[in-house]
């Protein structure tokens, strides 16, 4: 059902939402709001906004706003190929996290166009970010997931294994299993625990995989005559996954390897045969923030920090985000990052730095680019079936945040009658459902809408 806009005053701002968060229900809850005119600085509300929280994924604001200012919206991330013209073809990778199929079909393609149908040894240079592919940080149960996938500097569909889940005819039956690419299937093992229900059950499903042994474990349950459900699961090796999905678009394109190796990553001399480059970092970031993706933002962070020549490209990246943010004026004490996609426990951010980060890209050059890479309530993203015919829709651009027992949404709120907003909410250490939490934060957010100036 459609909600109607109502006009408040902001004399009555604090009653609305103090109804809304202090609710017994939430007694057990941690909130913090904190919401500013971006005409005046006035702040409107505020909540425990100095305290700091578990930020989950609206932590890519910060390094969404580094790598604009550091790399420019123009960047791209190259891929290159060379040869030594003796036999051996050297594939380098700086982190693209958007190569697929594709991408390797036109390096093979350039390939072929230089006479190249026999190579001898290919060597797929890995290494390129120094340290750890896996944040230490993170959660076991994250690492399995597709959403927790290695980060190294030779990607390939995201560093994922990509299967479908397939409601059956019959109530009961184990759901059908299939790959979005069978050839990544090849050797793996599939312990398939899932069914499918009548219409009247509620559906979820899970993946994970195991650390010692090719199996793939998936579980859950979908109803009968649904549509197929997407899960993804993190490869083991990014880097011969990489090197063993080059060797077959080889393959397919008549270029034979003798064999093929990975090799730690060296500026070589040989001359570049051809490369592939990434869409601009403002198309990167855009993916980044509308569907969250925590590759596309590990990768980021692992680019700004390799310019460092460290031994520890993700710790140099995250030094790197709090240099510019300190150089914007945004208080280093209201943060602290232990990664740059927020899956990470271990980050903590306050709803006053969040705000101020948004405060600093409304004042910034980037401030168009930055804005259409948000979410749009109701529209696009994260936020594509949030506020759907509430005064919200088309009006707020927010990113959101969501792990088990919180959830948060930090942006801006855009008013004919009121000036524009940013804001920051953030609601921790709970019991309740994610839609739970959810529905109380958009229901704040839709009070927003109805601000007007009341002289």
């Amino acid at each position: 059902m459609a909600i109607e806009p109502r006009s408040i005053c902001p004399a009555v701002l604090e009653a609305e939402i103090n109804a809304i968060a202090l609710d017994p229900k939430f007694s057990r809850s941690r909130w913090g709001i904190l919401i500013e005119s971006l005409d005046s600085g006035q702040v409107l509300y505020s909540l425990d906004s100095e305290r700091f929280f578990l930020p989950a994924s609206t932590i890519k604001l910060l390094t969404t706003v580094a790598s604009m200012e550091t790399l420019g919206p123009d960047f791209r991330i190259r891929t290159s190929v060379y040869s030594s013209g003796n036999g051996n073809v050297y594939i380098v990778g700086r982190g693209d996290p958007t190569i697929t199929n594709t991408e390797l079909e036109s390096l093979a393609q350039q390939l072929r166009d230089r006479g190249i149908s026999q190579i001898d040894t290919l060597v797929a240079k890995d290494g390129y970010f120094p340290g750890m592919t896996v944040n230490p940080n993170w959660e076991w149960e994250d690492v399995q997931a597709g959403y927790g996938a290695p980060v190294n500097s030779l990607i390939l569909h995201q560093n994922s294994l990509d299967l479908k889940l397939w409601p059956t005819e019959n109530v009961g039956q184990p759901l059908r299993v299939t790959w979005v690419r069978p050839e990544q299937g090849i050797g793996w093992q599939v312990d398939n625990q899932t069914r499918t229900v009548s219409t009247t059950e509620p559906e979820f499903v899970a993946i994970g995989r195991s650390f010692t042994e090719p199996i793939i474990r998936v579980s859950g349950q979908l109803h009968i005559g649904a549509e197929p459900e997407n899960v993804f699961a993190a490869v083991i090796n990014p880097g011969q996954n990489f090197l063993d999905g080059f060797k077959t678009i080889l393959s397919q394109q008549e270029i034979s390897v003798n064999r093929g190796i990975l090799a730690n990553y060296s500026q070589g001399s040989e001359p570049e045969v051809a490369w592939v480059e990434s869409p601009p970092l403002s198309e990167l970031v855009r993916t980044l923030n509308m569907q969250s993706n925590n590759v596309f933002a590990e990768a980021i962070v692992r680019t700004l920090g390799v310019q460092r020549r460290s031994s520890d490209a993700a710790s140099s990246g995250l030094n790197m985000i709090a240099e510019v943010l300190d150089n914007l004026g945004v208080s280093r004490s209201g943060y602290v990052l232990r990664d740059g996609s927020g899956l990470s426990r271990h980050n903590l951010a306050t709803p006053e730095v969040l705000v101020e980060t948004l405060r600093v890209m409304w004042n910034s050059p980037h401030w168009e680019i930055y804005q259409d890479a948000i979410p749009v309530a109701g529209v696009s993203g994260t936020l594509e079936r949030r506020f759907q015919d509430t005064p919200a829709q088309g009006r707020v651009w927010a990113k959101t945040g969501t792990m088990r027992g919180m959830s948060s949404l930090a942006g801006y709120v855009k008013s004919e009658s009121y000036s524009p907003l940013a804001f920051a909410i953030i609601v921790n250490q709970s019991n309740l459902s994610t839609q739970e939490l959810r529905e109380a934060i958009d229901r704040i957010v839709v009070v927003l809408t109805g601000l007007q100036s009341c002289d």
